[in-house]
C-alpha cells in the first residue's frame, strides 16, 4: 500500500486528490496539509512513502519542503503536482530533489500512474519540464568538444542520475538494452569521463537527478 500526504491550499483540489487516490486499491492518503508547514508536519508524523505536493503554497512554499525534507524524512519520495513551469521554480525543484514534476493538467490516470512510479524510486517528468530542463542543460556545460547531446541522450543521462540499470533505463524508454548501452557510452565520450557514476554525478550538478 502506497501512503501518501497530499499539500494543497486549495481545498476542492485537495478534496478531490484525496477522493481520488483514496480510491485507488494500492493507495493510502494518510493526511492532507493546507501549506508547507503543515505538510512537513505531516510527513514528520506519518512517514508517508510519497508527497504529493504543490510548489506555491502559503507560510512555507514547495521549495523550502523540498529543501527540508532531507534531513526530516530522507525515504519520503516527492510527486510535485503543480500548474507552475517557471524555470525559475522546475529547476530548482528538480535540484532539491523532486523525484517528479507534473502539471495539473495530467489526466487522473496518469497521476495514479506517476505516483506509483515515483513511490517504486522511478523518476516521472512532465514532457514540458522535460523539455525545459533539456534546455538549461544545453545552456550549461553540455557541449563537450563542439557536441551536444541528442534528446535521447538526454533522456538517457537524466535516468542514469537516479541509478537506473542499462535494463531498467530501456525499459522506461521502451528501447533495446543494446540502444542504451550505445547512447551510455556516447555519454562518457561526450562528457570526457570514465564511468557511469561521473555521468551520473554530472547529470545530478546540471538537475536532471
Amino acid at each position: 500500500m502506497i501512503r501518501l500526504v497530499i499539500a494543497e491550499d486549495h481545498q476542492i483540489v485537495r478534496e478531490g486528490l484525496r477522493l481520488f487516490l483514496d480510491a485507488q486499491p494500492d493507495m493510502e492518503v494518510v493526511a492532507e496539509a493546507t501549506n508547507g508547514r503543515e505538510a512537513l508536519e505531516a510527513v514528520r508524523r506519518h512517514r508517508p512513502d510519497v508527497l504529493l505536493l504543490d510548489l506555491i503554497m502559503p507560510e512555507m512554499d514547495g521549495l523550502a519542503v523540498l529543501r527540508a525534507l532531507p534531513q526530516e524524512a530522507p525515504d519520503t519520495r516527492v510527486l510535485v503536482l503543480t500548474s507552475a513551469n517557471d524555470d525559475r521554480l522546475v529547476i530548482p525543484a528538480v535540484r532539491a530533489g523532486a523525484a517528479g514534476y507534473v502539471l495539473k493538467t495530467i489526466s487522473s490516470a496518469e497521476l495514479a500512474e506517476a505516483v506509483r512510479k515515483v513511490a517504486r524510486g522511478e523518476p516521472v517528468l512532465h514532457p514540458e519540464i522535460t523539455r525545459m530542463l533539456m534546455r538549461e542543460v544545453r545552456r550549461g556545460p553540455a557541449a563537450v568538444a563542439g557536441e551536444s547531446f541528442t534528446q535521447r541522450e538526454l533522456e538517457v543521462l537524466s535516468l542514469l542520475a537516479h541509478r537506473l540499470t542499462n535494463k531498467e533505463i530501456a525499459a522506461e524508454l521502451g528501447i533495446s538494452e543494446t540502444t542504451v548501452k550505445t547512447h551510455v557510452r556516447n555519454i562518457l565520450s561526450k562528457l570526457g569521463v570514465s564511468t557511469r557514476a561521473e555521468a551520473a554525478r554530472y547529470a545530478r550538478e546540471q538537475g536532471l537527478g
